[in-house]
Order: C-alpha cells, then sequence, then structure tokens
C-alpha cells in the first residue's frame, strides 16, 4: 500500500494570554513586518485558540501549537508542545 504524503502544517510560537476555557487556550502570536514604503519595522500581534486536550498549559506559558482541521468556530490549532514555563 503506497503512504499518502501529507503536506506540512504551519507551526508558530507564541505565550498562553488566557485558559480559562475548557480544553482551549488563547495563543498570542507576535511578529515584526516591515511598512512597504517607509522600511520602518511594525509589531503586528494575532491570537489564535488552539487546542489543548490534558490542560497542561498555564497562563505566560511559551508554546508551539499547529494547524488542523477546523474543530470550532475559532478553533483551528493544537498544542504541540510547552517549550518554557512560566516563571
Amino acid at each position: 500500500m503506497s503512504e499518502v504524503k501529507r503536506s506540512s502544517r504551519k507551526e508558530r510560537t507564541g505565550i498562553v494570554v488566557s485558559n480559562k476555557m475548557d480544553k482551549t487556550i488563547v495563543v498570542g502570536i507576535q511578529r515584526q513586518v516591515r511598512h512597504p514604503i517607509y522600511g520602518k519595522f511594525i509589531k503586528k500581534s494575532s491570537r489564535l485558540f488552539a487546542h489543548d486536550e490534558q490542560e497542561q498549559a498555564h497562563e505566560g506559558d511559551t508554546v508551539r501549537i499547529t494547524e488542523v482541521r477546523p474543530m470550532s468556530k475559532k478553533k483551528r490549532w493544537r498544542l504541540l508542545e510547552i517549550v518554557e514555563r512560566a516563571k
């Protein structure tokens, strides 16, 4: 049987902003984008909802998340690993 090749999924690293929901965390992603005309770097941020089955991530943790099929209206990411615990 031939093996099905799956396209690589996006991965992001960010900080857990909230873990108040059941099995869901909100991850804040910070990135810098260069302005097309002025060349200045601008900070952009986004909040992604990620699935956390064991509820092991807490507020302030640095985590890695990956793209998955839609799990709910807003949840399209899954927790891969906790990179660093909050101090």
